[in-house]
């Protein structure tokens, strides 16, 4: 099989108060089709439920090698040195950055079904907005590099127990080991996560998932004292609300 983004960033920037949405407009508009124009994936941009001054977005590339060659262009070429500024003075910080590849062969993001706003298009607003759809990132963290024992615990018990209380797991990544191709863009390094992503249609369907789980005999007695064995503390979940041109929504 193969996969649509076998290496996957995962960037967590950090805004000050206010600026969030200034941000997004000029992504939107000038950084999505000049990135892919590279040879990268724009997989997702999500505002950050619990976090006001949080943007999240995930990008792909076809391995590590294209990776580089794909942000020298991109950060080499005209767009972005044209708006670097606008966009660097609404950070604080740029460098939460998680570089994953798929837990396994068939555990990687799938093609988006849908076709992606184009960058004029305003958002539905007023009361006939249809509810905002919920991108659950689930971040766990190990002491031991992923292996195949973890993949198979993940196949076998904890991603069939998700799918039971309604929450089917899109995607599992877990962290890339090789070498950062593009030192000039920091990524954590040191460190050993697994991540999944589950797609929700509200936040009450993500509420819903979460008393589901908490009331599963099997997930409290087997599924989740198996996972929290293998971890290094609680799991984080990061709740995103997809940007109007997040192809993953």
């Amino acid at each position: 099989m193969t996969l649509r983004c076998p290496v996957v960033e995962l960037r967590r920037y950090t805004l000050h108060d206010g600026r969030r949405d200034e941000l997004i407009t000029l992504f939107e508009r000038e950084f999505v089709e000049t990135q892919e124009a590279t040879g990268m994936t724009l997989i997702g941009q999500f505002r950050d439920l619990d976090d006001p001054n949080r943007f999240v977005w995930l990008r792909g590339f076809p391995d590590m090698a294209r990776r580089s060659v794909a942000l020298h262009d991109f950060y080499g070429g005209p767009i972005w040195q044209r708006h670097r500024d606008r966009a660097n003075a609404t950070m604080v910080d740029s460098d939460d950055v998680l570089l994953l590849r798929p837990l396994d062969d068939r555990s990687g993001f799938p093609a988006p079904t849908g076709v992606r706003p184009p960058a004029d298009v305003p958002p539905a607003t007023g009361p006939a907005r249809p509810p905002s759809p919920v991108v659950v990132a689930t971040i766990c963290r190990r002491t031991a590099p992923v292996d195949a024992g973890f993949a198979d615990l993940f196949r076998h018990l904890v991603a069939p127990a998700l799918a039971e209380a309604g929450g089917a797991p899109l995607a599992c990544l877990r962290t890339e080991y090789a070498e950062n191709t593009f030192p000039a863009l920091p990524v954590r390094t040191g460190e050993h996560v697994v991540v999944w992503f589950s797609r929700f249609a509200d936040v009450e369907q993500v509420e819903t998932h979460l008393r589901r789980l908490d009331r599963s005999v099997r997930w409290q007695t087997e599924v989740l004292p198996e996972l929290a064995a293998t971890l290094d503390g609680a799991p984080e979940r990061l709740r995103l609300v997809p940007t109007a041109r997040s192809a993953l929504r």
